[in-house]
């Protein structure tokens, strides 16, 4: 009697706005973990972000380049978990940079179990190397001039100094 295989799937959630060189690192990393990784962008209309979902969709797919074909990136409104039971995902990946990251991801993780305890989340320390980067502080070195090179893959970079208006 053969056994079925079901297939691991994780949701990678983030604003992605931008996609930092730490996100990249955990995309590479989550990937080799499971069978199908969803980069997933959550719609927020409360927050003014730099770049539309669609804008930062394209931003990943071109750094991407298709190194990762069990990669998928899209994006999502309401709540996570529900989004998580609709694409057949089990697991949900956080980064975590530093201890204050710990406090509020637990709170997250603690209230999507209370939602759905059947999807865990798991999370992936950031490498050392990228333990400093957020999208956030990224964009505010940016917007005062400062060399981001290194701190987001080089296509990300070139469509910030693109976004000239924006800044």
């Amino acid at each position: 009697m053969a056994l079925s295989q079901s297939k691991v799937v994780a949701i990678y959630p983030g604003s992605f706005d931008p996609l930092t060189s730490g996100h990249l690192d955990l995309i590479s990393r989550g990937s080799r973990l499971v069978d199908k990784l969803i980069v997933a962008i959550l719609r927020n209309e409360s927050k003014q972000p730099l770049f539309s979902v669609e804008e930062r969709i394209g931003m990943i797919h071109e750094v991407l380049d298709n190194r990762y074909p069990s990669v998928e990136v899209e994006g999502f409104n309401g709540l996570l978990v529900d989004y998580a039971a609709e694409r057949g995902a089990s697991l949900i990946f956080r980064g975590i940079r530093a201890i204050s990251d710990y406090e509020y991801e637990l709170q997250m993780a603690l209230m999507n179990r209370r939602l759905r305890p059947e999807i865990e989340t798991v999370f992936l320390m950031a490498g050392e190397e990228y333990s400093f980067i957020s999208s956030r502080l990224v964009k505010e070195v940016f917007r005062l001039g400062g060399n981001i090179s290194g701190l987001v893959p080089p296509a990300v970079e070139a469509r910030l100094k693109n976004t000239g208006d924006k800044r």
